[in-house]
């Protein structure tokens, strides 16, 4: 069993600490600060053996050289950005394979939010850990890539199997869904997703991990390709990147 603690950290960020049941063997998906993590790890008694960095930006990165200084643990990132991530100890690249343990992940090149992004897929257990390539009906924003990269990214999370769990690295889904209404004003399937979201946030829960499948359905950015969104917001005839580019742009300035 491949154990998932989730830890809240910053304003909005996750940050991922990963056990494998069976070994002991512990891994912590990009993270943003120390303590927060050495206190869970003390908590439960682990032993830290690699981190997992998703991307460069500070807030995914900051506690990389604390962390290997105080548990010898292998930083891992993506080879295009060795460069950029402090303390790395180990590069990968598209089809290379990170073991937690017996657990078996697999890197996927995922380039638009920056230009070296990747992402762990646990093919048998059914959980991506995708930073901010995808969130919970959203995506994040084009700091280094072209919207045909980030579509094309897009493209090749959706293709893994419907019952995959999403764990990306910020909690926006709240605000992600009010936009997603805003194109879709009169989506009665999202209108209800929205307003569970919002009990979940009331309630200060959080919205991740979602589901692939749920995403396909509601997530504006997995469906430029879509004939019904497409004429939904106004874009019937366009090419898929010039919508997704259209609506990156909107969600680019919106404000709620």
């Amino acid at each position: 069993m491949l154990e998932i603690n989730q830890i809240p950290v910053l304003r909005d960020n996750y940050i991922y600490l990963i056990n494998d049941t069976s070994t002991g063997a512990t891994a912590v998906v990009d993270p943003a600060l120390a303590m927060p993590v050495l206190e869970q790890l003390d908590a439960r008694n682990w032993q830290l053996d690699s981190i997992l960095n998703t991307h460069h930006h500070s807030d995914h990165v900051g506690a990389n050289l604390e962390l290997k200084r105080k548990t010898d643990c292998t930083i891992i990132g993506a080879e295009n950005d060795m460069q950029r991530i402090p303390g790395i100890g180990r590069t990968v690249v598209e089809g290379d394979v990170v073991m937690i343990g017996e657990h078996r992940a697999t890197v996927l090149e995922v380039p638009g939010h920056t230009s070296a992004h990747i992402a762990y897929w646990f093919e048998e257990d059914a959980v991506l850990f995708c930073g901010d390539t995808l969130f919970s009906l959203g995506c994040g924003r084009l700091f280094e890539g072209t919207p045909e990269q980030m579509w094309n990214s897009l493209k090749k999370l959706r293709q893994l199997p419907e019952c995959t769990e999403i764990y990306c690295a910020h909690e926006y889904t709240e605000s992600n869904a009010r936009f997603a209404l805003q194109l879709e004003p009169n989506n009665g399937g999202l209108q209800e997703i929205a307003q569970i979201i919002q009990r979940q946030r009331a309630r200060k829960l959080p919205t991740i991990p979602s589901t692939l499948r749920l995403e396909k359905q509601f997530n504006p950015f997995l469906r430029v390709d879509d004939c019904a969104f497409k004429a939904a917001v106004g874009m019937k005839n366009a090419d898929p990147v010039q919508v997704f580019a259209a609506i990156r742009r909107q969600k680019d300035n919106f404000s709620g």
